[in-house]
């Protein structure tokens, strides 16, 4: 922690400018960019999230991991670079609301106040999860108690991001990205070592029959079953559309804006797919190996995302009497949460600071005055975040799900879009963002349906993630919505072909 704020502090020297706090001058070299993007991704819900789930509920829930790694992939290949060039030809954006309002010749900024209210309302939701997964950490392994942790984790991540902005959270991301890396391939090992591998399976059976779970080992460990029956097509559906959120995640796309120039993309590209790879299916064994390698009395059902913490705390304490090295590697935790809250807090604060104030509001304000503007916002935040996040039962995965759903709904088909389709235009890109963001709203909260008798949710009733639901209308409203309305302008148009010829400098 103090060498995440010593990172914060020297990195401050060098934000003379709005444009270096929020993008870093766009200089960042392509491992620091690949490591920042994933890391930043990848939050606590990597190291506890997924592998509880797994743990909880067998290896069906590994379809996520699937999902993403494929988003993952196509982010890297067909939005990074073009989002990049896109960016400096709409007016050298800095924001992704800003290059979406100039992308469209917004001059009533209509997009950069949706952008706005959108990226706050969701952010929220996304720090405060990290938020908790810092306060489950620091409760499982010292004496603090949850709130007094959760208070001391969000102390320290806004520390950074409010003296350093955006070098100050990649250099550490790119630290944290390392150390998450060593730590999840170096634990699931360890562990089958100590077990021995011939004891996986029989320790597995032994497990899942003290949990009194309805699948045998064999169901347990097939992708194709839910518990003692085989998965709905909707529950795959459902789970790999986890990988639609990466067209509109803007603490991600912001890391394809700063990077210094599109030579460096080809390394980027490689280090972070194989970096996601490893750390998707790692994280998947960890639920597995844990759930042999535990005793099932160690996790109840409500401390299920503990299961990594709980496998260091008894590889380094009881069968190896290492605890220093089991605390650098529950450090890696600790990074997968610092790194995507700070990332989150920075783009809050540039969306609201940059693109409503300045960009809506008060059009004259200097740079000093947005800078002192996006701290106190990222001060606001960071404390309704930890307002949300103080119910100590609050499920990390629950709370990411949620706002995935919500920031990939309301950006990622406008930005698909606005890269690789001309016809596009002001009112349809806004309609997508509304109706987007307003159908996760409405099918992860509003209870308009009955089954067996209860008053539920559409996500209850039909099974199918928010998200799913939500790309599709916003793409569908999209592309009607710009088709009876008026084509875009020829200066639209031209910096459309600039981009797809590569005519950008």
């Amino acid at each position: 922690m103090l060498g995440m704020l010593v990172i914060g502090i020297t990195s401050s020297k060098k934000n003379k400018n709005a444009d270096d706090y929020f993008l870093g001058g766009r200089n960042l070299g392509g491992w620091v960019a690949a490591l920042s993007a994933q890391a930043s991704d990848m939050s606590g819900w990597l190291l506890m999230g997924l592998p509880g789930a797994v743990y909880a509920l067998g290896t069906n829930q590994a379809w996520i991991a699937i999902g993403l790694f494929i988003g993952t992939v196509c982010n890297w290949l067909f939005i990074a670079g073009r989002l990049r060039r896109y960016t400096i030809r709409a007016g050298n954006s800095m924001t992704i609301p800003e290059y979406l309002s100039n992308r469209f010749g917004d001059s009533k900024n209509v997009l950069k106040a949706i952008s706005a209210i959108v990226i706050v309302v969701f952010f929220l939701v996304y720090t405060a999860s990290a938020f908790a997964a810092g306060g489950k950490l620091f409760s499982s392994v010292t004496s603090l108690k949850y709130h007094q942790a959760l208070t001391l984790g969000a102390i320290v991540i806004l520390a950074y991001t409010f003296f350093g902005g955006f070098i100050a959270v990649c250099k550490t991301d790119f630290v944290q990205g390392t150390l998450m890396l060593v730590g999840i391939l170096a634990v699931p090992i360890t562990a089958v070592m100590v077990m021995g591998a011939g004891q996986v399976v029989p320790n597995l059976m032994e497990s899942i029959k003290a949990d009194g779970l309805t699948a045998s080992a064999t169901q347990f460990l097939n992708i194709f079953y839910d518990g003692d029956k085989p998965i709905s097509v909707i529950n795959i559906l459902s789970q790999l559309a986890w990988g639609l959120g990466y067209c509109g995640m803007p603490h991600i796309l912001v890391r394809f804006m700063a990077i210094r120039d599109e030579k460096e993309l080809g390394k980027s590209k490689k280090v972070a797919i194989v970096w996601v790879l490893l750390s998707l299916v790692v994280a998947c064994i960890i639920g597995v190996v844990g759930r042999a390698y535990l005793d099932a009395s160690v996790l109840a059902e409500s401390s299920c995302e503990n299961v990594y913490i709980e496998m260091i705390k008894k590889l380094f304490t009881q069968d190896f009497k290492l605890p220093f090295i089991g605390g650098i590697l529950l450090c890696g935790i600790l990074a997968a949460i610092m790194s995507t809250a700070d990332s989150q807090l920075l783009v809050s604060s540039s969306s609201v600071a940059k693109d409503l104030f300045k960009g809506v509001f008060f059009k004259d304000l200097s740079d000093k005055t947005v800078l002192l503007i996006s701290r106190i916002v990222v001060l606001l935040v960071a404390v309704l975040a930890y307002i949300i996040a103080w119910n100590p039962d609050s499920s990390i995965m629950a709370l990411v799900s949620d706002a995935w759903a919500g920031l990939g709904s309301a950006f990622g088909p406008c930005i698909l879009l606005s890269l690789y389709w001309k016809r596009i235009n002001l009112p349809g890109a806004a309609a997508g963002m509304i109706s987007g963001g307003a159908t996760v709203i409405i099918w992860d909260y509003v209870k308009c349906m009955t089954l067996d008798g209860v008053k539920v949710t559409p996500a209850t009733y039909t099974g199918l993630y928010s998200l799913l639901v939500g790309f599709a209308v916003s793409l569908v409203c999209i592309v009607i919505v710009s088709l009876i309305t008026p084509k875009v302008n020829d200066d639209i148009l031209q910096a459309f072909e600039d981009v797809n010829s590569g005519a950008v400098k």
